[in-house]
């Protein structure tokens, strides 16, 4: 049985030290410690030796697992450093490498004019409110003093949830100027920008859905002079200082007396071109004092109270901001068309 403990020893020892892997070691383990290894199957023998010689082959026994298990250890241990350094080859940085460059997004060129929008509004006075895109009729239309016949109410125009049309997507921001008042005594100063829908078919200024900003300012003693020189100065800080503009007569029902804003074509000074259909005047906004029925109507009473409002949309205010001839290209995202920006 010596002889066979140490040829044993000597056969496990040597196989442990060749063990390339973790998986081989634990086999190895296994083959020679196990239940069923043949460490076991030698002891299993030891009823067959003499009551002398037993003690002396349990001592060399319990030598050879003291010995195996060792270098099972050693031999883990160099597994683990070698695995540890192929690691730390292979996902070597080399910091003088140059990096990739991380390529940075802007603000869309619609969102840019609105930021600077806000901003001009803001450095006045006004507060920028927001509020729902499904709306009630009666907001959208019955208190903003639009009659029950009017073009804008029919189905082909309008986006309706209800049989009724009673509930609707808003087709105008100016709803929200009635929900400020209604929860607010003047004075009153106020923006709201936000998306609006229409029944239009799509094309070069046209888009079902598309984007409006509402302004509106209640106090005593406001007049139309007020809102054309609030309106010709915002004018002036978003175009330029050397911006020309003209108001011109108008109808909205919600407004009395009502106004277009223009100003001079920033591409031909006035004198006619393409840009601006030859009549030297671009279109901007729609404008007027807001009606005496919509104040009482909100519970302002219209022999205390005057003010103004006003309406633009938000996409052809970033078209002549940035010369953009064609209102899809807003939202078609481009990035060729959107990296300009």
């Amino acid at each position: 049985m010596r002889e066979l403990l140490k040829e044993l020893r000597e056969r496990s020892l040597s196989a442990i030290a060749g063990a390339e892997s973790a998986e081989a070691l634990d086999a190895l383990r296994v083959q020679y410690l196990g239940k069923k290894g043949e460490l076991t199957a030698v002891l299993k023998q030891m009823g067959k030796l003499s009551a002398e010689e037993r003690p002396a082959m349990g001592q060399l026994a319990n030598e050879l697992r003291a010995a195996v298990e060792q270098r099972l250890e050693e031999q883990k241990k160099r597994i683990g450093e070698k695995a540890l350094e192929l690691k730390l080859s292979a996902e070597t940085l080399d910091v003088t490498i140059p990096g990739a460059e991380a390529k940075l997004g802007v603000r869309h060129p619609m969102y840019q004019v609105l930021d600077r929008m806000k901003e001009i509004f803001i450095g006045m006075g006004f507060e920028v409110v927001e509020d729902r895109e499904v709306e009630l009729a009666e907001y959208n239309f019955d208190k903003l003093n639009e009659s029950p016949n009017h073009p804008a109410r029919e189905w082909t125009d309008t986006f309706y949830f209800t049989e009724d049309s009673s509930v609707l997507l808003r087709t105008q921001t100016s709803p929200m100027q009635i929900h400020v008042m209604e929860r607010q005594q003047p004075p009153i100063r106020m923006v709201a920008p936000g998306r609006v829908y229409r029944k239009d078919e799509i094309d070069a200024t046209h888009s079902p859905m598309f984007h409006q900003v509402e302004g509106m300012a209640i106090d005593k003693g406001i007049t139309m002079a007020d809102l054309k020189g609030t309106l010709s100065e915002v004018a002036r800080q978003l175009y330029g200082g050397e911006t020309v503009t003209r108001f011109r007569p108008h109808h909205f029902p919600f407004t009395e007396p009502s106004c277009e804003m223009d100003i001079q074509c920033y591409r031909c000074r006035g004198r006619g071109c393409p840009t601006c259909k030859g009549e030297g005047w671009i279109e901007l906004l729609g404008a007027g004092m807001v009606h005496p029925k919509v104040l009482s109507g909100c519970g302002i009473d219209p022999e205390v109270y005057s003010g103004w409002a006003f309406g633009f949309g938000l996409e052809r205010l970033a078209l002549a901001y940035y010369k953009i001839s064609d209102l899809r290209l807003i939202f078609e995202n481009d990035v060729r068309f959107l990296e300009q920006f």
